[in-house]
């Protein structure tokens, strides 16, 4: 069957065979592709627009970026693109990165976790004033085991504030205030569904995580919430019918905090874990599965569209854009790594528990420094049972001052920001040592941020393996220069990247002998 050409249709396209010509039609993704057979009916090849002549074996609709996740979610969350930059902690995602993506019609969580209370409070009211009534934008709410009071004083502020969007962080169990956010304002609708005013966004590494998030609030959590006159008796009714989290983001092998799965096989598996429970408890809307980690490159982002995510998260490749709140010391030297530059180090916000995150090894020292910080804890019962040697090497070597130093400028945090932690140090040797050292963590975060020259050595950057193959990837093109690196362009173009790809392994499925150079994307500016 031949298509001809009529007046006032687009203009005929002659079919290509070469490989050149094929990887040109096949970058044409948001015109119709014909793949055609040649005159022996055994070569394919490709052509756009109306075929002037030879039988047309198929034809692919457009390609956009838009179309790549679900399409409930850009519905959902009143966006255009299924992305979101992810929340990198210590404002390093920045009120500006955050507004940004707004801009964009995509989403943005500002980085709250590791602040304090009045700089979390002060980036709310500027993005809520800034942002308005936009429905596209979001604060995290990290789980903190140590310090509950805040945890429930930031989510109690998000909802003051009327934030949007919330994305739940390094959650084990759920909490008071992770249901907090998940119930309050929930009503019904006209038609008797269940509307929320607060979306939630879980950010799941575990399938028994996920399944706490993907069922119901439990009553042993919503009962006290009410009985405490921060949940109405008809919210915690209906928080009984929906699930806590309706976006569920998959982090695989990321930076900062995860447990190094990858995303092929982590993916599938609470994906099947929420059709399972959707059935279970009958919901009657979708439960989202979005995808984070190791997303770094086109080839990636696409393949987390082809496990069926709904929406990529991007965390790490995102500090080393302009808007980013990260010295240009510690944005330099991620702009250096390559993807075995990482390793994992033990977490500030979790020390006690021995859990680890993932941070840049190539030109600092933190990993191991905070390796012997975290053995001199398990083998200690306080700082006075350290031997002399191994004291000395620690306050030289590591923190570069006395232990009795350090605990001054700790006693002197902790008296800000929660005056029971010395109470509970006083009282606990142990515990006073786990907050001297938990010092060194913290601040080794914040010398990054600040670019403190002097201890460039003891930079903790947290940092997965994507951000040495987004290196390669832009390697000779305008986004190598992080001056040029701004978060939309860096958006745009692994969205556009990912549709290239799903558009040439479409073709490829269809017995079209694509080259190797069809399945490459380089970055160029977009609008």
């Amino acid at each position: 069957m031949s298509v001809l050409a009529v007046p006032g249709s687009p203009a005929a396209s002659s079919p290509v065979f070469s490989p050149e010509g094929i990887t040109a039609r096949a970058r044409q993704i948001r015109e119709p592709v014909h793949i055609v057979s040649g005159p022996d009916g055994r070569e394919l090849g490709l052509a756009t627009g109306p075929v002037p002549g030879g039988p047309v074996l198929g034809t692919l609709p457009p390609l956009y970026p838009e179309w790549l996740g679900g399409r409930t979610f850009c519905e959902a969350h009143g966006v255009r693109f299924p992305y979101v930059a992810g929340e990198m902690a210590n404002g390093i995602a920045t009120t500006r990165m955050v507004s940004a993506m707004a801009g964009a019609e995509m989403i943005g969580f500002f980085g709250a976790a590791g602040l304090a209370y009045p700089d979390v409070e002060r980036a709310v009211h500027t993005l809520a004033h800034d942002l308005e009534s936009r429905p596209n934008w979001g604060v995290n709410l990290i789980h903190s085991p140590a310090e509950p009071a805040l945890e429930s004083r930031v989510a109690e502020l998000l909802l003051h504030c009327g934030v949007p969007r919330i994305s739940a962080s390094a959650f084990m169990e759920l909490t008071p205030a992770v249901v907090l956010c998940s119930a309050h304002g929930l009503r019904r609708d006209a038609d008797g569904g269940v509307v929320r005013r607060t979306g939630l966004f879980a950010k799941v590494s575990r399938p028994e995580v996920a399944e706490r998030f993907l069922s119901p609030a439990p009553p042993a959590l919503l009962g006290p919430l009410v009985a405490q006159g921060k949940l109405t008796r008809e919210e915690a009714e209906l928080a009984a019918l929906v699930p806590v989290a309706e976006d569920i983001t998959v982090e695989a092998d990321s930076g900062g905090h995860t447990d190094n799965r990858p995303l092929s096989a982590l993916l599938p598996r609470i994906a099947a874990l929420r059709d399972t429970l959707c059935r279970r408890f009958g919901y009657r809307r979708p439960v989202r599965i979005g995808a984070a980690g190791g997303l770094g490159t086109p080839e990636a982002v696409a393949a987390a569209f082809a496990l069926g995510a709904s929406y990529v998260v991007v965390g790490s490749v995102n500090q080393t854009a302009t808007e980013a709140g990260l010295s240009d010391e510690a944005k330099a030297m991620l702009c250096d790594a390559d993807i075995s530059d990482v390793t994992m180090a033990p977490a500030a916000d979790m020390f006690e528990l021995g859990v680890k995150l993932q941070v840049l090894s190539r030109g600092t020292m933190f990993a191991q420094r905070a390796g012997r910080l975290h053995a001199a804890y398990r083998a200690h019962g306080s700082l006075e049972e350290i031997p002399s040697v191994l004291r000395t090497s620690i306050e030289r070597d590591v923190l570069c001052a006395p232990f009795d130093e350090i605990w001054q400028h700790t006693r002197a945090f902790w008296e800000e920001r929660d005056p029971a932690e010395i109470s509970r140090a006083e009282a606990d040797p142990k515990h006073r040592m786990a907050l001297v050292f938990r010092w060194y963590l913290g601040s080794s975060s914040r010398w990054a941020i600040t670019g403190e020259g002097a201890r460039r050595a003891d930079y903790q950057i947290w940092c997965g393996p994507a951000m040495g193959a987004f290196n390669r990837w832009v390697a000779g093109t305008s986004l190598a220069d992080p001056a040029q690196r701004s978060v939309v362009q860096i958006a745009l173009n692994l969205l556009e990247g990912a549709a290239v790809l799903t558009r040439a392994h479409q073709l490829r499925t269809y017995g079209v002998p694509l080259p190797s150079e069809a399945f490459t994307y380089v970055p160029c500016e977009l609008a």
